[in-house]
């Protein structure tokens, strides 16, 4: 498919046939969200459950504008070099090597050969901000530390890295940013008033029907159906981890690939494993009774 330019999406409504396009069902509110984003150049931070389209909802925007999707990965102790850049210290230490073996005597110049753009490794931010068009994921930033937080707001403030040996890199154009937390912890007040905000719901009993049979056209419209509610259900209950989107998706992948064409007791104890991810909540169902979880199909 053809990429669209950032500017030339005018509204929300066009945003979600783009985005539908790709096979991503947006609601009016999350579209609003991300088109305001899109045209105030803000970083869109949204929050809610594990497997509700946060991520996906990124890699989609990456498709539609036809940008490479830089992801950073968060997770607790992560900081500004492992976001940022590093110095590739073997090809530096191979480098002053070699310098020595042709008997260099220049140390200046051989230490400003050290600190070179060539022995500079990129990480995600760094990259995203050298990158243009691109769409750069801060994902689960919830799991990172505080003072990576503080970090982060310097750097989606200004779209700026300053690098000591190599100076000032500013971003040409910036990229869209899309935060993601699944609010395992609260995130400061700070980060989040430099961004749009939006909390994503599970979807409908419909709109989950939907993007099931707009993402696997090969399920039957009963079988999609059966999954939706069978997974509505199961929120419900008091799991450690409820089913997001997408486990549905990863259920119904699942029967198709087995061949079948409807949600039934024993295929659904076969195919457990695809939906629910704790032995405990398995156990939790199976006590329950598949036969109540599929009432109603």
């Amino acid at each position: 498919m053809a990429a669209t330019r950032a500017d030339d999406i005018n509204s929300p409504r066009r945003l979600i046939e783009l985005l539908a396009r790709h096979a991503y069902l947006a609601d009016e509110g999350l579209a609003a969200a991300a088109y305001l984003a899109l045209r105030m150049r803000r970083p869109l931070f949204l929050e809610g459950e594990a497997g509700v389209g946060k991520t996906a909802l990124a890699r989609t925007l990456a498709e539609v504008l036809g940008a490479p999707l830089i992801r950073l990965q968060c997770y607790e102790g992560l900081d500004a070099a492992q976001a940022l850049y590093d110095w590739d210290f073997p090809r530096q230490l191979l480098h002053l090597r070699a310098a020595e073996a042709a008997g260099t005597t220049d140390v200046a110049r051989l230490e400003s050969e050290l600190y070179d753009r060539r022995f500079l490794l990129a990480r995600p931010l760094l990259q995203a901000l050298e990158t243009t068009p691109s769409v750069l994921l801060v994902d689960e930033v919830d799991r990172a530390d505080d003072e990576f937080e503080a970090f982060l707001l310097e750097v989606l403030s200004d779209f700026t890295i300053s690098i000591p040996e190599l100076g000032t890199i500013h971003a040409e154009e910036p990229p869209v940013v899309v935060v993601t937390s699944n609010r395992t912890r609260e995130v400061h007040d700070a980060l989040k008033r430099r961004c749009l905000y939006h909390w994503l719901e599970h979807p409908s009993f419909d709109r989950e029907v939907a993007i099931i049979r707009r993402r696997l056209p090969d399920a039957t419209e009963r079988l999609a159906r059966q999954v939706a509610r069978a997974a509505q259900r199961l929120r419900g209950e008091d799991l450690l981890k409820p089913p997001g989107v997408a486990e549905s998706l990863d259920w119904t992948e699942a029967l198709v690939t087995l061949g079948l064409r409807d949600l039934e007791p024993d295929t659904a104890a076969m195919t457990l494993g695809a939906v629910l991810k704790y032995r405990e909540d398995q156990e939790h169902v199976v006590r329950r009774g598949l036969d109540a979880l599929l009432d109603g199909h």
